[in-house]
């Protein structure tokens, strides 16, 4: 079974609609492959019969929308916005509050990563992580922190050490993060083309691998409503891989590539 292209184009109207998300041309194959299990599991033939079944029950259009955003992750992702972050809270004071936004947190690799280094150079009531993602999936496995032990190696020994226990028994081949370091991540189900305002003001927020996916209304959209979550003077991280090119920045001034600070 395959997706011609008008099929195509009804899905990517679709995706805009529901979150915002441009799907390229090129991401046809990818977009075929991913569905094909849910025209298995609902015994149809065409990708039409599918599309009819999403539009008519919300639960499908929350499987097909998971689906489709299940991005890569790992821990300790781009080493210097992790250095970046140590030099920041190296100047925090004693009882300051410090808090952290994982705007596109998927699985929680980003969150726990941010998490490790706040909680090994700051009192535990002195900080807070925030992780957040339009997929419904990735943030329950967020919530359980429990991940395959071939990530491990990414992470820095002294917080592997410290953070990270290898599962026993049934859980074998995996680690878990440990339990009192979960207590101050938070994980929520969240639209970044939407207001914000409920999740508070933060002192840093990180927004990578997330802007590329939109056109570029759709990307001013989402960097406004980040920036009302950021407080004047916090700090406002993207891929290196990416720019905010053609972007009203006014708020910001650029510190260096990828890394902004708000400044009105």
């Amino acid at each position: 079974m395959k997706i011609n292209q008008a099929e195509y184009q009804l899905f990517q109207k679709l995706i805009f609609d529901e979150i915002g998300i441009t799907l390229d041309n090129n991401k046809i194959t990818l977009v075929q492959s991913r569905l094909y299990s849910r025209l298995n599991h609902h015994k149809i033939k065409s990708f039409s019969s599918y599309l009819k079944i999403v539009k008519e029950n919300h639960k499908e259009k929350i499987e097909m929308i998971n689906l489709i955003t299940t991005n890569e992750t790992y821990f300790f992702r781009e080493e210097k916005h992790f250095e970046f972050l140590y030099s920041i809270i190296k100047q925090i004071k004693i009882n300051q509050e410090f808090r952290v936004w994982s705007a596109a947190s998927s699985v929680g690799a980003e969150a726990y990563s941010i998490a490790m280094v706040l909680d090994n150079y700051l009192a535990r009531n002195q900080w807070e992580v925030v992780g957040t993602d339009i997929n419904t999936e990735v943030i329950q496995k967020a919530k359980q922190g429990l991940y395959p032990e071939s990530w491990i190696d990414k992470i820095p020994t002294k917080y592997k050490t410290k953070y990270c226990l290898k599962g026993r028994g049934r859980f074998e081949g995996e680690f878990i993060v440990d339990r009192s370091l979960i207590q101050n991540v938070h994980f929520t189900v969240n639209n970044l083309t939407r207001s914000n305002k409920t999740l508070g003001q933060f002192d840093m927020i990180f927004l990578r691998n997330v802007l590329l996916y939109f056109n570029q209304i759709t990307k001013q959209q989402v960097l406004n409503n980040i920036l009302d979550n950021l407080k004047i003077g916090g700090y406002f991280i993207i891929s290196l891989t990416e720019n905010l090119d053609g972007l009203d920045t006014r708020k910001l001034v650029k510190l260096k590539s990828s890394i902004y600070k708000k400044v009105g």
